[in-house]
Parts: structure tokens; C-alpha cells; sequence
């Protein structure tokens, strides 16, 4: 509920114009929180989920009924023995029941009060799930318009340049010191670098309605990465800590380890079917009714009943039924065995995955930052041997074009690091809003 002040006024900022702010990494979770149509399901599933608790202790506890009626009768008596006179008489029956049931002894019941532990736990971690899963949704969105705003600017510039060289060209041909084919191909390469500009903005676009469909609302501007970025090895920095960790905290692991429990507990629930029943109730009855013989003595009776007994019974034979429920349960069992098995090797093998994504991204950032201090000096000498005569516009181009390569590239290993990194913590289960909160932190904010 503290939150809602400022998701709120989050609210009204995106629904302006994208360029009145620039939202950040945490802004924009929290609005998809609010807003994520998958999030809510999610989170309604597991407001459900939990209801089975107390679905689950009803069994248990006592039960009652209040059952009521009223009738009217019309009777016309006759006697066949002579000598017996009959008549027609009208009278009312009014009739109320309250029933008190409590189980004593229902092993069915106490199994399915166990299994409503299991369900809520199993929801309990869905959730959870869930609740990860939107983080790196909301995070792989968010840099894909980063990223795709990185390739447009790429474009953009690659654009400018080969338009200049494209200038030249035109110029050099006419003074008469280029052939017509230098112009020819600098404009085919003009124009395929058109088309590609026009394909990184079409990109953009979608990264933006992807974005929109998390928060439900028009995509705001996004700050980005900024000098604050400070990559690092896992902690700790050794693959099989973090695969075991996964073995035990992953929340995939953990559902299915509730799923695997919720199916035993089922066998042992079937099996009750041949479990006898203890149940003591207790009855109260008042009875009403009017003369119903013709000339009877008095107006009527009234009749009060209470009873407590105990009741006990014992199943016998069902047609094969509780033996047959028995089996299917045992075969969902070995399935739900098989499936936890499953979570445990894919949660192993997305923990491993991830880890090398962080610990190879760290690499690939370190030799990306070399790489743009080259490509910046490779530039600056090639153009400064364009102005001493042993470079060309051409390779004054190229050069360009590499250094912005690199700076997308190195944009591009970033946004993976990240997303690596997130990825290795949701799979290890440890995945929180602190872990944005941190990548958060490495934004460009003024």
C-alpha cells in the first residue's frame, strides 16, 4: 500500500507524452506491477490457491442443517369394517430439523487437509515464479528499447557518413576526378544503408509496443546505461555453489517438489476409501400437526425429538472404484516424480547457462571497451592521413563505421550481462526487487 502513491503518479506521467520524462528501470517495474495483465492472473491465481486452506480444514469440523417444512392436507377417511364412520377433515403439518454432524474419524478428510498445505505452498511458489518472471520481463523489454534505440543511432550515423561520401562522389565526378561507377557505388551503399536504418526504426517500434503491453500504457523515454556501470563476477564465483543452490531454491523446483508431495498425499487419500467412518451427530425435531381423523379428541400433537448417537460405517465393496483410484494416483505420482526430476535438470542447466552468460559477458564487455579505444584511435589516423594524402574518404568511412559497430556492440554486451545476470539469480531462486534496485543503480540518471 506504501507504493501507491508513486505508481500512481507514475501512472499519469507515462500516460503523457513519452518525451515529457525519462523513466527509469525501477519506475517502469512498478508500473508493470500495477498494470501486467499476466502478473495479475498470476496473482489472482494465487489469492485462489490459497482458499484451499480453509476448504481443506471444513472437512474436519463439525457441520449443520436447519431443514424446515409446512404442508396442508386434505383427508377423506373411510372405513370398509360396517358400523365405522368416516369424514373428510383439513388440517396443517409444520416440521423443523437442526442437524449437528462432526467427524471423528475420516481419513480421507485429514489427508485432504494436509494436501490444502501442500496447495497453498505450491501457489506460494508459482507466485514467486511469477513475481521473477516479471522482473525479467520487464528488464529484457526495457533494454530491447535501448538496444534498438543503439541501432537506429548506428543507422543514423552510418546514414550521415555514407551520405557525405555520396556528396563527394557526386562532386568528384562532375569536376571530372571520379568515374561514374564510384558514384554508382556510393549510392548502392547509401541506399542499403537506408534500408537498414529504416528496419532499425521499424524494430524500435515493436521493442516499444512489447514494452507497452508490460505496462500497459504508452511507452515513456528510457534512461540509459550510464558511467556508473560496474560489471562483476558472480558471487560466488563458482558455477557448481550456484548449480546446487538451484537444486535447492529454484521455485520451479520448489513447485514441483509440492506437486510430487500434493500426489502422494493423494494415494494415501484413495487408500482411505477403505477406511472406516466415525461420526457423531446429534438431531432436534419439532413436530406440528392438526386432527387428522374426523372427530377426534383434542386439536392436534406436537411432537419434540432430540437425539445424539454416533454413527460408524464400514466400506465394504464399491465396484472396484477406490482400488482403481488408488493405481491412477500412484501413476500421477511416478509422473509428478518424473516432472520434479525434469524441474531439477532444466533449473540445473539454466543456472550453468546463465552463470557462463555473466562470466562470459564480463569478458566480452572488457575486450569491447578495448576494442572502442582502438576503433577512436583508428579513426582519429585515418583521417589524419586523409589530410597528409595516404588515406581516402572510403577508409576515413570504414573507420567510422567500425567505431560505431563497436559502440553498439559494446551496448549490446552490456544489456546481455545484465540479463545474465538476472536470469542466473531467478534461476538459483533468489531473484528480488534489490537485484533491479542494483542495475538500477548503473542508469544514467541526472
Amino acid at each position: 500500500m506504501a507504493r501507491f502513491p508513486r505508481t500512481a503518479a507514475l501512472a499519469l506521467a507515462l500516460s503523457a507524452s513519452p518525451c515529457a520524462l525519462s523513466a527509469d528501470l525501477l519506475e517502469v517495474y512498478r508500473a508493470a506491477q500495477s498494470s501486467d495483465a499476466t502478473y495479475a492472473s498470476a496473482r489472482a491465481a494465487w489469492a485462489a490457491g490459497r482458499e484451499k486452506l480453509p476448504q481443506g480444514l471444513s472437512g474436519l469440523l463439525p457441520s449443520a442443517s436447519l431443514s424446515g417444512s409446512t404442508q396442508q392436507n386434505d383427508r377423506d377417511l373411510r372405513f370398509r369394517t360396517p358400523g365405522l364412520v368416516g369424514g373428510e377433515s383439513q388440517f396443517n403439518t409444520n416440521a423443523l430439523n437442526v442437524t449437528i454432524t462432526q467427524p471423528v474419524y475420516r481419513r480421507q478428510n485429514m489427508v485432504t487437509f494436509e494436501q490444502s498445505k501442500t496447495q497453498v505452498a505450491q501457489s506460494d511458489a508459482v507466485f514467486a515464479t511469477s513475481a521473477q518472471d516479471l522482473i525479467v520481463r520487464v528488464a529484457q523489454a526495457y533494454f530491447d528499447v535501448l538496444l534498438a534505440q543503439d541501432s537506429v543511432a548506428f543507422a543514423q550515423a552510418q546514414l550521415s557518413a555514407i551520405g557525405q561520401q555520396l556528396e563527394q562522389a557526386k562532386r568528384n565526378f562532375e569536376v571530372g576526378t571520379a568515374t561514374i561507377t564510384d558514384t554508382h557505388e556510393a549510392q548502392a551503399r547509401y541506399d542499403i544503408t537506408l534500408s537498414a536504418e529504416i528496419a532499425a526504426s521499424n524494430d524500435l517500434e515493436i521493442k516499444k509496443r512489447a514494452l507497452e503491453v508490460i505496462i500497459g500504457r504508452q511507452a515513456p523515454g528510457l534512461t540509459p546505461l550510464g558511467d556508473r556501470f560496474s560489471p562483476r563476477l558472480p558471487d560466488p564465483d563458482n558455477m557448481q555453489n550456484w548449480a546446487e543452490q538451484a537444486l535447492r531454491s529454484n521455485l520451479q523446483v520448489r513447485a514441483a517438489e509440492a506437486s510430487l508431495t500434493f500426489a502422494s498425499q493423494e494415494v494415501e487419500r484413495n487408500r482411505g476409501g477403505h477406511h472406516p467412518t466415525v461420526d457423531v451427530f446429534a438431531t432436534y425435531s419439532n413436530t406440528g400437526s392438526g386432527a387428522s381423523t374426523p372427530g377426534a379428541v383434542g386439536g392436534g400433537t406436537d411432537i419434540t425429538t432430540r437425539i445424539i448417537g454416533l454413527q460408524f460405517a464400514i466400506p465394504l465393496y464399491q465396484g472396484g472404484a477406490v482400488n482403481s483410484r488408488v493405481r491412477e494416483a500412484v501413476a500421477n505420482e511416478d509422473r509428478a516424480r518424473q516432472d520434479l526430476e525434469s524441474a531439477r535438470r532444466q533449473a540445473e542447466l539454466s543456472v550453468r547457462q546463465s552463470f557462463l552468460g555473466v562470466t562470459s559477458g564480463l569478458a566480452q564487455v572488457k575486450a569491447l571497451e578495448a576494442a572502442l579505444v582502438s576503433s577512436r584511435s583508428s579513426l582519429d589516423s585515418t583521417r589524419l592521413g586523409q589530410e597528409v594524402g595516404v588515406r581516402t574518404q572510403v577508409d576515413v568511412l570504414n573507420a567510422q563505421q567500425q567505431l560505431f559497430q563497436t559502440r553498439r556492440d559494446l551496448s549490446q554486451a552490456k544489456y546481455n550481462y545484465i540479463l545474465s545476470l538476472l536470469r542466473l539469480k531467478a534461476a538459483a531462486g533468489s531473484l528480488a526487487e534489490e537485484d533491479l534496485a542494483l542495475v538500477n543503480a548503473w542508469l544514467d540518471k541526472q
